[in-house]
Formats: C-alpha cells, sequence, structure tokens
C-alpha cells in the first residue's frame, strides 16, 4: 500500500563509519580455521561475543562459496556476528547470506578527540567494564583479570593491567595504551589487538606503552 502524503517516516537510511572487526582466512578448509578460532576464543572468553565480523581471504586463497557458507555457519555457532565479506565473490557471499563491504582499506578515522578524561581512582575489578566515551581513561589503580576497561582516546593506568584494555575504539589510531605493569590477557588499538600469549614475555610486568604503527601493533618498554 502506497504511503499517504504527510505520514511521518518509519525509517531513515544514514551512511555512517564503523569500525569492525576483519577475519582473514588464510586456509579454504573451514573446520581448520574454526579449530584454531576455538584456541583463540578460549584464550579471551566473552570478549568476541556479539562481535561484528568482516571476512576477507588472502589473494592466492580460492575459498569456494560452501567454504564461506561452512565458515559463517560455524561463526554464528560461535556467537560471533559475520556480517559481510570484502574481496569475495558477491554471489559466494549471497550463498552465505552476506554482503559486499567496499573499500575496506580505507583510512582509519583521525579526528581530534575531545579534550576530556575519565578519572578512576578505583580498582576495576574482574567482570566490570568501563568506557570513556569521546576522550581518554585514567586509572589510578590496578585492573584485574576479567575486567575490560576501553576509551576512545588514550588509556593510562597508573597500577598493574592484568584484564583487558582496548583504546581508540572509535577507529583513532593516534591513541595509546600507558601501564605501570603490563600482565594484560588482551590489549587493542583501533581494533588491531594482541593476546597474552602474543606479547614479549620480556615485558611482562613492566611498564610499557601499547601503540599502532601502520597495521602492526607494537609494545614498547617505558
Amino acid at each position: 500500500m502506497a504511503a499517504h502524503l504527510g505520514e511521518s517516516a518509519a525509517f531513515e537510511i544514514k551512511g555512517r563509519m564503523a569500525t569492525l572487526s576483519v577475519l582473514q582466512v588464510l586456509s579454504a578448509d573451514p573446520d581448520h580455521v574454526l579449530a584454531q578460532l576455538d584456541a583463540r576464543l578460549a584464550q579471551a572468553p566473552g570478549f568476541f561475543t556479539g562481535m561484528p565480523l568482516v571476512i576477507t581471504a588472502s589473494t592466492e586463497l580460492d575459498l569456494s562459496g560452501n567454504a564461506l557458507q561452512a565458515l559463517t555457519e560455524g561463526l554464528r555457532a560461535r556467537d560471533l556476528l559475520p556480517v559481510g565479506v570484502s574481496d569475495l565473490p558477491a554471489d559466494r557471499a549471497a550463498q552465505a547470506g552476506l554482503g559486499v563491504v567496499r573499500n575496506l582499506g580505507g583510512e582509519r578515522a583521525t579526528e581530534p578527540r575531545q579534550a576530556t578524561a575519565r578519572v578512576v581512582t578505583q580498582p576495576v575489578r574482574s567482570g566490570q567494564q568501563i568506557y570513556a566515551r569521546g576522550g581518554d581513561l585514567v586509572v589510578a589503580a590496578p585492573v584485574s583479570a576479567g575486567a575490560e576497561v576501553m576509551a576512545d582516546g588514550h588509556i593510562h593506568i597508573y597500577g598493574s593491567l592484568r584484564g583487558r584494555a582496548l583504546a581508540g575504539v572509535q577507529g583513532g589510531q593516534d591513541a595509546r595504551i600507558f601501564c605501570q605493569a603490563l600482565e594484560a590477557e588482551l590489549v587493542a588499538v583501533a581494533g588491531e589487538y594482541q593476546l597474552s600469549d602474543q606479547m614479549d614475555p620480556s615485558l611482562r610486568g613492566s611498564a610499557a606503552m601499547v601503540s599502532l604503527q601502520g597495521d602492526a601493533l607494537t609494545v614498547t618498554p617505558l
């Protein structure tokens, strides 16, 4: 039925930038991918739950429509949310019930942040999540394992970091994480992350800075 003139709009379609995680597939065998993913998920329980993903494949890999469909179903069974593909044929994406994301390799957001900071003086305990929207986060206390601290800007932790810290969560690639004792489960800047087993063991327990250099996350001593 045609809408009547003067009827109030029921929806709007707007273009917005969003930060999406990318799953780059390096094997054409979905079972192989999912088995390794299970091991990664076990290292950071709950962190990836509900995470929107864009699936892409290495240039030399021919990921079939059936393999993509099986991978998509496996991701959804693990409470991940594949939403689209990049650099893969549209017909294979349609077979898996996915859209096509274009210009995925575009530059990250570099807009200036507000000069504000959220200051936390109490320990951040397991199960807690603290987010500094639009600015930096300063934690003058330890961050326990199982806790999560997030900021659109920098994160400063004047204590031990045993949980998860995510800076530049809106895509700010100039964001940094500073902590007095790095024992983190996970650190991330602008969507690029490292788990504890990927970090340099020599830096464990030391004062460190986490930053993004190009597309690589780096951890350096302070």
